[in-house]
């Protein structure tokens, strides 16, 4: 295996250094006149993606070198058909380099001291997308990129600083029909901003949220045509989440009237409501929240947002979304706004609890015992573990304490607390009919202020 690798990597480098117009070429280069070599030997190539405990030889033969130089050759059909783009994405596919991590480990290291991305990027943008063979070759391209930023997440940033970003938003913002390369364009964005503020404040920079906000206006009043560009809807909603996550986002996000799209989105009641109360719930939380929760106020998005927490929506369970996560993200909003507005806007917002017989306030307090027993009942599951793991003299450790944690506010705990600080703020804001309304449902249904204050201490205490 190894002698046939040695000879393939020579018959690559010596077209490698033709294309360059090398003359001192290798004994086996002057043989191959025809591209149809080429592409013969390339494609003998893709044996060694089934033994990866050979990548070192890979490298150390300059092989990797060779096939990056092959990137730029002038006849775009050997980079698209069988071409070094597919050798890479079968040496990079992700299950492959598991099996030898050593051996993943020495490519990627050779691939990105080569340039690998930015090589891949000025590949991509001398590819015509409307030759099959060559957005084929854009594929396999995206396939490579995708693979090692699973494998190695942290060059997630050196790739979009490469002109990755750069292109994707150029392509998923070109006027094209819809497709395989746009749907893999908005999974490769989600992926590059997915916990990193570096890649979130260069897409900011790059007016990516206005891009972004321009293709999902598409969805405001129009559902996804199939399940694929349903797919590629929620990847850049997730992608605009991720980039609302840096305050400097949340911004652009409201110069670029991104609550005016959800707003209406919301209110269409088409398959993008459901993300929009997400993209919503990003946008205003915290204290960076606070501009967008009054221009949510003036935009009139209290007629929208309290309709959705009178009554979870059927077309969410459509959708696959539960009452929980509809709930919380409901409860969230109104959460952020209470903590963040003032004056005429906090006044208008409470002014809402007090509508119709304070029926907001009994759906408030609906929840509060739906989700109170729903904690009680994890937390008696949660203690029978703990006295059987101390009957069997295991210890329980803070990990454990976390991990326990972790399971109750995933059970309801999380959207218990939330319902909570809205009754506390609404009970303090100086409406005496809004407390006389909460003390009274809980006298009446067996609660206890002292629960709701436990609660939020115990909230207090884990942030």
């Amino acid at each position: 295996r190894e002698v046939s690798l040695h000879l393939t990597v020579h018959f690559i480098r010596g077209m490698s250094y033709k294309q360059r117009g090398t003359t001192s070429l290798p004994v086996f280069g002057r043989f191959m006149e025809a591209e149809l070599d080429l592409n013969d030997i390339i494609q003998e190539m893709h044996v060694i993606a089934t033994i990866p405990e050979l990548y070192h030889l890979l490298v150390e033969l300059n092989a990797v070198h060779s096939l990056l130089g092959l990137l730029s050759h002038d006849n775009t059909d050997i980079l698209s058909i069988t071409g070094p783009c597919v050798t890479l994405s079968e040496l990079t596919d992700i299950d492959t380099l598991h099996e030898s991590e050593e051996g993943a480990e020495v490519l990627i290291d050779a691939l990105l001291e080569g340039q690998v991305v930015a090589l891949m990027v000025q590949n991509m943008e001398r590819l015509d997308e409307t030759v099959k063979e060559e957005a084929d070759g854009v594929y396999n391209t995206l396939a490579v990129i995708e693979n090692m930023a699973e494998f190695r997440p942290g060059l997630c940033t050196e790739a979009a600083q490469q002109g990755l970003m750069q292109w994707l938003l150029k392509r998923i913002k070109a006027k094209m029909p819809f497709d395989a390369n746009k749907l893999y364009c908005s999974e490769i964005l989600a992926i590059l901003l997915q916990n990193n503020d570096k890649t979130r404040e260069l897409l900011g920079e790059m007016d990516g949220i206005d891009v972004l906000l321009q293709q999902l206006s598409v969805f405001k009043r129009h559902n996804p045509a199939t399940a694929e560009e349903q797919e590629m809807m929620e990847n850049l909603f997730d992608a605009l989440c991720s980039c609302l996550m840096l305050p400097a986002n949340r911004d652009r996000f409201l110069r670029g009237e991104g609550l005016q799209l959800m707003n209406l989105m919301l209110r269409e009641k088409k398959m993008s409501r459901v993300s929009a109360l997400k993209v919503l719930d990003y946008g205003v939380i915290g204290p960076e929240g606070s501009d967008n929760c009054h221009k949510f106020v003036d935009i009139l998005g209290l007629r929208t947002i309290f309709p959705l927490f009178m009554k979870t929506p059927k077309k969410m369970k459509k959708v696959g979304v539960s009452d929980k996560e509809h709930e919380e993200h409901v409860c969230s909003i109104i959460a952020s706004m209470l903590r963040n507005l003032k004056g005429q806007q906090r006044s208008r917002l409470l002014s809402k609890f007090t509508e119709n017989d304070c029926e907001k306030v009994d759906r408030l307090m609906e929840l509060h015992f739906k989700y109170l027993e729903a904690v009680q009942l994890a937390d008696k599951r949660i203690e029978g573990e703990k006295h059987d793991m101390v009957r069997r003299g295991e210890i329980i450790d803070d990990a454990m304490d976390d991990e326990f944690y972790l399971r109750r506010l995933d059970a309801g705990l999380f959207v218990l607390q939330l319902v909570c600080y809205i009754m506390v703020e609404i009970c303090n804001a100086g409406v005496p009919q809004l407390q006389q309304r909460v003390h009274q449902i809980l006298n009446l249904r067996g609660g206890s202020v002292k629960i709701v204050r436990h609660i939020m201490r115990e909230n207090r205490y884990n942030l």
